[in-house]
């Protein structure tokens, strides 16, 4: 699309994305995925509703019949459900927003209903197969092969993956982690979550013993020949979690070090960060924890983001009902 005259559609989404960016501090990634709904509107009513140049549609030739075209569009493009409510979200918001800056004195897509999405339980592991990937995150095998070095970074993988299921923490908390947001004595630790929101979360003693043993090693990843040249932390920037190169790790590293436990411990595949934190949760739920407490620990900031949870509680208790009662099974 070439660049958007003022007062446009298109400009009013830029200006929408720098309100979510400013005010409202969503997540980088975040961002991404509205700027992509929005340009696929954009692109959708231009070219294939309007007839013309994306760039130039204006907010008031936008009605209800152009979005339920839209869905109709990406139900054929093999969209499913889900992604299709976030994609109406993103324009829904887009819309809700110009009408409070006076740009539009109604939304067309006030009266578009969301596509009803399948139920889906998050995924989680048992207890026994969180024990076997926190025992593989630091395998003997692991370090024979790279001496020292990778004997180091054996007792980082551990830490990283304890902390993980101890703690709940969303992958991109985990690595923004620095020491002075760890109490080791106290066990807890402080994390900025999504919108800036501060929470404590505490940790248990295998964690809390797990980090200790990566400190002792830390010092010498993060002076390593290689981290001055690399590392862009301030010097008073501590980060928790290193690469190999002394430097911040990044969550696409988490979920490398994750794979490589989740196929050590010989588990299924498709287990990433968020399967942790779901454990972490549902583990909770099922020794009688509070569901108000799980959603300050998680840091949800609606109580009915948690409530996903007792879902799984509930089959689970169902599976055991069909399985034990006698009168669960037809005859």
């Amino acid at each position: 699309m070439t660049k958007p005259a003022s007062g446009t559609l298109a400009a009013l989404a830029d200006r929408y994305l720098e309100h979510l960016a400013g005010e409202r501090a969503l997540a980088a990634h975040t961002l991404r995925a509205y700027r992509g709904d929005l340009d696929r509107f954009l692109l959708f009513v231009g070219r294939d509703w309007l007839g013309c140049d994306p760039s130039m549609v204006e907010a008031e030739q936008v009605d209800p019949a152009a979005l339920r075209a839209f869905l109709g569009a990406l139900n054929r493009e093999g969209l499913g459900k889900r992604s299709q409510g976030r994609a109406l979200a993103a324009v829904r918001g887009l819309f809700r927003w110009a009408v409070r800056e006076g740009e539009l004195p109604a939304s067309p897509a006030a009266a578009i209903r969301t596509p009803k999405a399948p139920q889906r339980l998050p995924r989680h592991l048992r207890p026994a197969e969180v024990e076997a990937v926190l025992e593989a995150a630091a395998s003997p095998a692991e370090s024979a092969r790279g001496g020292a070095a990778a004997a180091r970074l054996g007792l980082r993988d551990r830490a990283l993956v304890e902390l993980l299921y101890a703690s709940g923490l969303r992958v991109g908390e985990l690595v923004s982690l620095d020491w002075r947001d760890l109490d080791l004595q106290a066990r807890v630790l402080r994390v900025l979550g999504k919108g800036d929101k501060e929470r404590m979360v505490p940790f248990g003693v295998p964690a809390a013993g797990a980090l200790r043993a990566w400190l002792a090693a830390w010092e010498e990843v993060r002076t390593g020949a290689a981290a001055a040249a690399s590392d862009g932390d301030d010097d008073d920037v501590m980060p928790v979690f290193l690469n190999a190169r002394g430097g911040r790790l990044t969550d696409r590293s988490v979920r490398r070090i994750l794979d490589r436990c989740v196929e050590a411990a010989a588990l299924a595949t498709g287990v990433h960060p968020h399967t942790l934190r779901h454990s972490f949760a549902t583990h909770l739920l099922e020794a009688g924890a509070d569901l108000r407490a799980i959603q300050e620990l998680l840091g949800h900031s609606s109580l009915s983001t948690t409530q996903k949870y007792t879902h799984v509680e509930v089959e689970r208790l169902l599976a055991v009902y069909r399985e034990a009662h006698p009168r669960a099974k037809a005859p």
